[in-house]
């Protein structure tokens, strides 16, 4: 289960999270930060990447697309990235908290996907914040997932999980 789940990483309380001691955001890429395949940096997503800088935390991109496409937005965003992550494993989490020398508990990933960003992100033990993703054009095999993530969706909101926005529904003040 996701730790918030908002709308779009706008609606991220960003002094909350520098509260519970987050020093790093990573985040998905597609459907995340930019519609999906999108090539460049809305003014809005490069304000709002300011701000986070701003109030000293690093950001970095963690996803499953191959080199050519994340390696292209990092450059025109100058975010540093994790291209062939492999979510929900570990390998491309780990590689950014190393790359930043922080624990995953300093941690937070917001992605738009249950089973790759929140699940990866759960198991290490970082806080999670799940978007709803930004447009509706998907590759075919994000598709396919999205159909079980709705039936997923609707057993955790039996459980508790409001549709956004919802913050701490997971864990406790202190992160657990």
């Amino acid at each position: 289960m996701p730790d918030e789940y908002v709308r779009s990483i706008y609606e991220i309380d960003l002094e909350d999270l520098w509260r519970r001691g987050k020093r790093l955001i990573l985040t998905d890429l597609d459907n995340t930060l930019v519609p999906w395949n999108h090539p460049q940096v809305p003014e809005k997503l490069a304000d709002w990447l300011k701000m986070a800088h701003a109030k000293g935390f690093h950001v970095c991109i963690v996803s499953n697309n191959g080199e050519a496409r994340v390696d292209a937005f990092a450059r025109a965003s100058g975010l540093p990235a994790v291209a062939g992550a492999r979510k929900p494993k570990s390998t491309g989490f780990r590689m950014a908290l190393e790359r930043f020398q922080l624990p995953p508990e300093a941690a937070v990933m917001v992605g738009d996907q249950l089973f790759t960003d929140i699940q990866g992100a759960n198991r290490l033990g970082m806080y999670s914040i799940l978007v709803l993703p930004l447009d509706p054009k998907e590759w075919w095999g994000t598709k396919a997932v999205r159909m079980m993530e709705r039936v997923a969706l609707m057993m955790l909101r039996s459980r508790g999980l409001k549709r956004p926005h919802v913050v701490r529904v997971g864990r406790s003040e202190d992160g657990r």
